[in-house]
C-alpha cells in the first residue's frame, strides 16, 4: 500500500535521507536512486520537490546554516561582553551542538569538499552579519575598535575553521601554537581593548574550546 505524505512531511524526509547518504558515502558517490530506494519513492515524487541532487544539497546546507543562524541569535540574545560571545559560539562543547560536530568531521572527508564549502560559504554570508551585529555593540561598548565588524568576522570565522580542522590530528604543541596564533589573530582583527579583556585570559578561554 502506498504511504501518502504531507507536502512538508516528504520534502523533509528527502532532505534528511540525502543528508544521510551526503556525509556517510559523499556527495559525489550518492545517487537520487540511493535516496529513491531508501524511502520507497518514484523518481518523479523526488522531481515533484527537487529538480535535481544539487538542489537536495543546498536545502541540507540550507538547514545547518538555518540552525547556526539560530545559534547565533540566542548567543546574541545571552548576558556577557560581546568577547565572550564570539567565543561562546566557537565553543562546540555543549550537547545541543554534538550534531554539529559529527557533522564538522564528516566534512573533513574528501568527498564532502563541496558540501564544506557550501556550508562555510553559508556561514560567511549568513551567519557572520548577526556576529557582526555582536562586534558592532562591542564596539560601541569599547571592547573593540574595529571598523569592518562584518568583514573582520568573515575573516576571523573563515581563518579559524581551517586552522582547526581535523583537531584530533594535530600535535599539542600545534593546537597550541595555533591558539596563540587564533588569539593574536582576534586581538589584532578586532582591535580588542585589553584593558577590558586581558590577552591571557581569552588564551586560557580558547585552550579550554580547542586543546582535548
Amino acid at each position: 500500500m502506498r504511504i501518502v505524505k504531507e507536502h512538508d512531511e516528504r520534502r523533509n524526509e528527502i532532505i534528511t535521507t540525502a543528508e544521510e547518504f551526503f556525509l556517510t558515502k559523499g556527495f559525489n558517490k550518492t545517487t537520487v536512486n540511493d535516496i529513491l530506494k531508501r524511502i520507497c519513492i518514484a523518481k518523479g515524487t523526488f522531481y515533484h520537490y527537487f529538480v535535481s541532487k544539487e538542489e537536495v544539497l543546498d536545502a541540507v546546507i540550507g538547514q545547518i546554516i538555518d540552525q547556526e543562524i539560530s545559534r547565533a541569535k540566542e548567543i546574541q540574545a545571552s548576558n556577557g561582553s560581546a568577547l565572550e560571545k564570539l567565543i561562546a559560539f566557537l565553543s562546540q562543547n555543549d550537547q545541543e551542538n554534538e550534531r554539529k560536530e559529527e557533522m564538522v568531521d564528516k566534512f573533513q572527508m574528501p568527498e564532502n569538499s563541496l558540501m564544506k564549502q557550501r556550508a562555510l560559504d553559508g556561514t560567511i554570508n549568513q551567519v557572520c552579519p548577526v556576529l557582526a551585529e555582536i562586534i558592532e555593540v562591542g564596539r560601541q561598548q569599547g571592547e573593540f575598535n574595529t571598523a569592518y565588524p562584518l568583514e573582520s568576522i568573515q575573516f576571523l570565522i573563515a581563518g579559524i575553521q581551517t586552522m582547526f580542522d581535523e583537531i584530533e590530528k594535530l600535535a599539542p604543541e600545534t593546537i597550541q601554537n595555533r591558539v596563540i596564533a587564533a588569539t593574536d589573530l582576534i586581538y589584532k582583527v578586532l582591535d580588542v581593548n585589553q584593558e577590558i579583556h586581558p590577552y591571557d585570559q581569552t588564551i586560557a578561554q580558547l585552550q579550554k574550546i580547542f586543546i582535548p
